[in-house]
């Protein structure tokens, strides 16, 4: 394909040696303009009436930079060669270059966005795929390391399923209650469970607790979490889909009735009635096997309970889920929470980091609550996480260019500085201590579930409340209302808007006049 790329000066070398090493027929023009985005059409019309009429009508496609804000469409009308947008940034053209025959180019849209929307849609398009399959589905249940939890096939051979705790259950209202299980669902959560609380008998609690989230929930499983037998009993007779969990101290009290109502249980190597815990590798093993045993009559999930960094030991722990997996065939349980919660760190990475671990060690169900500021949105993060390590699995690769990705606070690749010496007087900025207060009024800003509000104040009195998702839907309604006059506060208020919309998209929290990140990060 004979392709014409347009570009303006400071990118024009990176987009000659993505030119240079196209499989294709590239050209570039670099246009006398310093940066890309100042391109128009109108100046990319004028740019190529002046080339050869032979020379400019041998090209089957033109590329324009893809940071150009109207749409290109004009150039082609006016050209008559079909016009589109390239990627904004010139470090992603080789990939739009490789795939060019496959994406349908938009005169409106960059490419690069075109491609990271293609990509996503073929891998959740393969898992869909995969789930609907009900004639694979029906053949890998018959599998050992696959069981059905409620409707949810539930093993190794099925992409990791989200379970999501409701913590401390019982002291939460009916709304507040279903309000956290459908965010959880929402988040992509596959199955919600009821956190009690633990030295306590709550069982009265139990019966319209599991009606409200079965009632709304749709086909979604939901487990109870305890180990009093009572609360169990009552659990399982109130239609719960899985326990949490059965151990050497319960389990006789409470099996006959489960295995009476074919209800999967969550099983850990220990007898927490005696406060009994398996320390070494193989006591975790062989006790979970011996339970294992008792358990015939149900089916299980082993959980060898994932130990926290630098407690117990985080190590041996893993190596005792390795040494299970390797000697039997069941679904495994892995408790992500248990780290994460107690690691003072973001949990993005953690979190993915763990989802891989556990789909080396085959493991079936990533539990989680979301219990500290650190932590909100672990659910999210372990569904997308769930996917990425499915779709690693299937096609045999690194997690890497699957088409769905938990980078949210960094980028990709790392950008190429590019510019050029500008001979022009510089000048330090200093920041102006000097405050003069704006005639119209002032503004305090707060961010409260994802919405910016500014409320105006005149005469310290509170006049007018302007919300909205976005830093430039509030700002343009300020502006047209009149209820700012200076060019600094102008300056500010923009300033913190932007802040305000960044800790909304992130959950952070949002305190007007302080910085939203504690450090900053220092290229090289």
């Amino acid at each position: 394909m004979k392709i014409l790329i347009l570009t303006g000066k400071l990118a024009g070398k990176m987009v000659q040696r993505a030119a240079s090493k196209s499989e294709h027929d590239v050209h570039t023009i670099i246009v006398n303009t310093p940066i890309a985005a100042f391109l128009t059409p109108q100046k990319i019309i004028h740019e190529l009436e002046g080339l050869d009429d032979e020379y400019r009508g041998s090209f089957e496609i033109i590329i324009t930079p893809g940071l150009i804000r109207k749409d290109v469409s004009p150039v082609e009308d006016k050209i008559g060669i079909p016009t589109f947008k390239g990627p904004k940034d010139a470090a992603d053209l080789p990939v739009v270059l490789e795939m060019i025959e496959k994406l349908e180019l938009s005169s409106q849209v960059p490419a690069d966005k075109l491609i990271e929307d293609e990509l996503r849609r073929r891998a959740l398009e393969f898992i869909d795929n995969y789930e609907k399959d009900q004639k694979k589905v029906k053949e890998l249940l018959k599998e050992p390391e696959n069981i059905l939890v409620g409707d949810l096939p539930v093993g190794e051979d099925f992409p990791m399923r989200v379970l999501a705790e409701i913590a401390n259950a019982p002291l939460l209202s009916k709304d507040e209650l279903l309000m956290r299980a459908e965010y959880f669902v929402k988040n992509g959560a596959h199955m919600v469970d009821i956190g009690m609380i633990a030295g306590e008998s709550l069982e009265d609690k139990i019966p319209p607790m599991v009606k409200t989230l079965k009632d709304n929930l749709g086909k979604i499983p939901v487990s109870i979490d305890t180990l009093n037998p009572r609360e169990i009993k009552v659990a399982v007779e109130s239609g719960v889909d899985m326990v949490l969990s059965l151990d050497h101290g319960n389990c006789d009290e409470v099996l006959p009735l489960m295995e009476e109502k074919k209800i999967p249980a969550v099983i850990l190597p220990t007898d927490f009635s005696k406060n009994w815990t398996p320390h070494t590798v193989d006591e975790r093993v062989n006790s979970l096997e011996s339970l294992m045993e008792k358990c015939k009559g149900i089916d299980i999930i082993a959980d060898l309970i994932l130990d926290p960094v630098n407690s117990q030991s985080m190590v041996e722990s893993v190596l005792a889920c390795h040494q299970f997996k390797k000697r039997n065939k069941a679904p495994l349980f892995w408790g992500v929470g248990n780290v994460t919660e107690l690691m003072d760190t973001d949990s993005v990475g953690v979190n993915a980091l763990l989802s891989g671990i556990a789909m080396e060690l085959g493991a079936s169900i990533l539990f989680t609550p979301e219990e500290s500021g650190k932590t909100i949105g672990s659910v999210h993060e372990l569904s997308i996480s769930s996917k990425m390590m499915f779709l690693s699995k299937c096609r045999g690769s690194v997690p890497k260019d699957l088409g769905i990705n938990l980078i949210i606070l960094k980028d990709k690749r790392k950008g190429e500085v590019i510019g050029e010496e500008i001979d022009v007087p510089e000048i330090d900025g200093k920041q102006n201590q000097v405050f003069t207060q704006d005639p119209c009024g002032s503004f305090k800003i707060i961010v409260e579930e994802g919405i910016i509000n500014a409320v105006h104040y005149q005469n310290m009195k509170p006049q007018i409340s302007i919300r909205g998702r976005t830093s430039k839907q509030v700002y343009d309604t300020i502006i047209k209302r009149g209820l700012i006059s200076r060019m600094e506060h102008a300056t500010y208020l923009g300033a913190e808007l932007q802040k305000a919309e960044i800790a909304a998209k992130l959950g952070k929290n949002y305190i007007q006049d302080f910085p939203l990140f504690k450090r900053s990060i220092t290229k090289f």
